[in-house]
């Protein structure tokens, strides 16, 4: 039972510099002083799962949209009986969600609206999840074909003669408020199907709880993840790109990947070089659309606009093949593994059991693609043109001297922009020739915002706000975030006296293994992961991919089983435990850790910080080969 409380959000320190910081955000994402006594109420947790760094202003938009998209699928599509949405706020530059619930009164009337909604996804599954593809790759194109470029210095000729009686600045006006329609309209299809993903999930997670009350919640997933998902795709292209450099004899022309141009014109003047590059630009559409971040910052950085990135992780896996070392997934294993399992499980029931037994995980394991795959379109590629669009019209904007630096767009809010470029059209239009009004403006503003974002950076996040529930039991906080009543109760110190320095979290991939930490902070620091060293972050991408055949567990601050850094570490057969909270900022470089995939324990063996194994939420010690005799009383 949960009794102590985390701070609120008041009592919170500012940091040194950054009194103030609230003016960088949207009135309606900050605390407000005449609603504290009905928010100091609600429990909040910090979503640096996908949000692990400060917001510039502009760059709230993501989250924006994201929180929002996915409370209406909860609340207005499907009428989940029991969730509504997620309140969200920024707090000292960092993100906090609050799930909403349901009035008790309430539940029972939405249950016939969400069994014939959820029942028409289900039912049509193939048929609406094309249509879904279809629709976002549609968006995608429309996002592509937008422009931003300088104003003429006169009105064409041509459009004199047509009649055509405009400017020609509407364009720049319509092109940013369609960029941003269409942004929300892809955040919208996002949660489309990824709700109906967890809900497939949970509905066979119950049942296999109810009926096997002691199976580990990682057999659950092991039973129903996939293999060959999209979001792996990027990185398979790589694995084929250095499979075939091999194969051709071209691994002395990968020693200078930083210099991408003169990388690939030594690899093309060489014997099987242009069957090489072929492969390297087919592999780019659409596969390159990817980020080393998670899409929702301005300064991610995508493999297609900085090619050294996939270049670096080609010449890595050619060094491992040459070394004899595997560098696949162990595809064929994992479905072995995972058959074994189901059919372990199978033998224990008949009859009704058995027949539900078997459509609720065929239900979940059809769903369960899309909770990952959708990440590639939506986060990946979508969120990759949109920043490059952004990047285009910042870059307009410094060109007539709102700015000085060609991403100072970033610290305006998103209709701070729309006012901007209306003082660009107006001061074009009439000929003013002191310019924009917002070119004597902006700099003084931007570098005050800048010294308050780079002040709320100096501080980590409180991981949670107020006082939790007695328990939490709201699924896709658990399962995606790892919000767990354990957890919340490691967070405040429960029941932990004697037992400083201990890390425990959610036991997400199966696996023991001892190895030196290797503790990266920001993708662009992964290039310093050595060979079997464990990876610690505060959360990890989906793009990490190609860093996974190295490393031998990952140990991440927050995430539950459905987290990325679980999935991904599951997919690698490599032990992972998620959601300790604080692994990140406790943990050193070089200190030699016991990672135990199985309980959901981190054991540091060495330095200040040296622990005593603790079993963590979600854990099991057992093998799935006992679960016959466990499981069998409760049949």
């Amino acid at each position: 039972m949960i009794k102590k409380s985390f701070p609120k959000p008041s009592e919170l320190p500012v940091p040194a510099g950054a009194e103030g910081w609230e003016k960088l955000y949207p009135y309606y994402l900050v605390f407000q002083d005449k609603l504290k006594a009905v928010e100091d109420e609600k429990f909040w947790f910090c979503d640096s799962q996908h949000w692990p760094t400060v917001f510039k202003p502009f760059e709230t938009v993501g989250t924006e949209f994201a929180s929002k998209c996915l409370g209406q699928y909860n609340s207005r599509h499907l009428m989940i009986p029991t969730a509504n949405g997620i309140d969200f706020r920024i707090h000292l530059g960092y993100l906090y969600f609050s799930p909403l619930p349901v009035p008790e009164n309430q539940i029972a009337g939405r249950v016939p609206e969400f069994q014939a909604r959820v029942g028409h996804y289900f039912q049509n599954w193939d048929t609406l999840l094309t249509q879904w593809k279809t629709k976002v790759l549609g968006t995608i194109e429309e996002m592509e074909a937008l422009e931003f470029n300088p104003l003429p210095d006169m009105v064409p000729m041509e459009d004199i003669l047509s009649g055509k009686g405009k400017d020609g600045s509407e364009v720049l006006l319509e092109n940013y408020d369609r960029l941003l329609q269409l942004c929300y309209q892809n955040w919208q299809y996002h949660f489309e199907f990824l709700n109906l993903g967890y809900i497939a999930y949970l509905d066979f997670f119950n049942y296999c709880k109810e009926i096997f009350p002691d199976i580990p919640d990682q057999s659950i997933a092991m039973m129903v993840q996939g293999v060959d998902m999209e979001l792996f795709r990027p990185d398979d292209e790589l694995k084929d790109l250095a499979t075939l450099a091999v194969e051709l004899g071209l691994q002395s022309h990968f020693n200078d990947s930083d210099n991408v141009e003169a990388t690939l014109a030594t690899i093309g003047a060489a014997q099987g070089g242009q069957q090489w590059l072929e492969r390297w630009a087919q592999a780019q559409d659409p596969w390159f659309n990817f980020t080393v971040g998670n899409g929702f910052y301005g300064h991610d950085k995508y493999w297609n606009e900085f090619l050294n990135i996939p270049l670096g992780y080609i010449a890595d896996y050619v060094g491992r093949l040459d070394q004899g070392q595997t560098i696949m997934r162990p595809k064929q294993e994992l479905i072995a593994e995972k058959e074994r399992v189901v059919e372990e499980y199978r033998e224990l029931l008949d009859g009704e059991q058995l027949a539900t037994f078997d459509a609720k995980r065929g239900l979940a394991a059809t769903a369960y693609p899309y909770v990952e795959n959708h990440n590639f379109y939506i986060e990946h590629w979508t969120m990759g043109v949109f920043w490059r669009k952004i990047r285009q019209l910042s870059r307009v904007l410094q060109g007539y001297g709102f700015w000085e630096n060609e991403n100072d767009l970033l610290y305006l809010g998103r209709n701070e922009v729309r006012d901007v470029l209306f003082d660009l059209v107006s001061s074009w239009g009439v000929g003013n020739p002191e310019g924009p009004v917002g070119t004597h403006i902006w700099p003084e503003i931007i570098a005050e915002r800048t010294l308050l974002v780079d002040a709320l950076k100096s501080a980590r996040p409180a991981p949670a706000l107020n006082t939790p529930p007695q328990a939490i039991t709201e699924p896709f906080t658990r399962m995606l975030w790892g919000i767990t009543t354990e957890q919340v109760e490691s967070w405040l110190g429960v029941g932990e006296e004697g037992s400083e320095g201990v890390l425990k979290g959610m036991a997400a991939s199966p696996g023991v293994v001892e190895g030196l930490a290797r503790v990266i902070m920001d993708a662009d620091d992964l290039a310093e992961i050595q060979q079997d060293e464990i990876l610690v972050a505060p959360v990890t991408a989906p793009s990490w991919g190609p860093i996974f055949g190295k490393i031998k567990a990952t140990v991440t601050d927050i995430g539950g089983m459905m987290s990325h850094a679980a999935i991904v570490c599951r997919e690698y057969g490599l032990p992972a435990v998620t959601g300790t909270g604080s692994a990140s900022t406790t943990i050193k470089n070089g200190q030699r850790l016991r990672v135990d995939g199985n309980k959901g324990t981190v054991m540091i063996l060495d330095g200040d910080n040296a622990a005593v194994l603790v079993q963590g939420p979600g854990a099991h010690s057992h093998h799935d080969s006992a679960a016959n005799e466990e499981s069998a009383a409760h049949v």
